[in-house]
């Protein structure tokens, strides 16, 4: 099973091949930021990715358009609804859900 680890909190979890890396934070309590529920319609769930950028799957051209709106845009950037996990990750969360 592959493996996010999420940072800053430092926290890993382990997941079924495919899920997103929303899916994850929620199901394990994890405080990240997701105002649409998780249907690419906004960029709350912005995540960067540390390490394992091979290990998920690729960026779809909806979630091209709708990250390129953002003003803190990195090489690293993804939606974390849109990330799924195909091995193992390390994510920074860029959005803390207060």
């Amino acid at each position: 099973m592959p493996k996010i680890k999420f940072l800053p909190m430092d926290i890993e979890v382990e997941v079924d091949s495919g899920t997103s890396v929303l899916d994850a934070a929620l199901d394990h309590s994890i405080p990240i930021q997701h105002a649409c529920g998780g249907f690419c319609a906004c960029t709350t769930c912005h995540i960067l990715v540390k390490e394992g950028k091979d290990s998920l799957e690729p960026m779809g051209e909806e979630e091209e358009e709708r990250i390129s709106t953002l003003e803190d845009l990195t090489e690293e950037s993804r939606l974390g609804c849109q990330s799924k996990v195909t091995g193992d990750v390390v994510v920074q969360v860029v959005n803390l859900e207060n």
